[in-house]
Parts: C-alpha cells; structure tokens; sequence
C-alpha cells in the first residue's frame, strides 16, 4: 500500500514539473501561494520522501512486489 501511495505522489511530482518544464508554472506554488510558503515545502518534502522511497522499487525482485498484490 505505501509502495502505491509513494508512487500516486511521485507521479502528482512528475506532472507539477512538466508543467514547470513547458509551461513555466509551478501547480503547487499556485495552490499554495508561492515557493517559499510552509504548505509548499511540506508538499515539495513529501514528493521527494516519495521519490526515494520509489528508489527501493528498483532493487526488489519482480516475485516479491508481486507477493503483495
């Protein structure tokens, strides 16, 4: 469950930065009233604690995530 979670969020990351990327516009600024405002450095904290614990996704054996489903 917090494999999914950790992905939904990295994934929630992902599009904020490709609209960063291609558009110039930070999504979660926006919601939160700019960069250096708490709400989006907790959310900005949260997305990159999911991306690292997505990083032990890579060094499982494709048996043991499917044991879990």
């Amino acid at each position: 469950m917090l494999d999914r979670i950790a992905l939904i969020i990295l994934i929630i990351g992902g599009i904020n930065w490709g609209s960063v990327g291609l558009f110039g516009f930070d999504i979660v600024a926006w919601i939160c009233g700019g960069t250096d405002m708490l709400a989006s450095r907790i959310i900005y904290t949260i997305v990159g604690l999911a991306g690292l614990w997505c990083i032990s996704l890579l060094f499982r054996s494709r048996e043991h995530l499917t044991e879990k489903e």
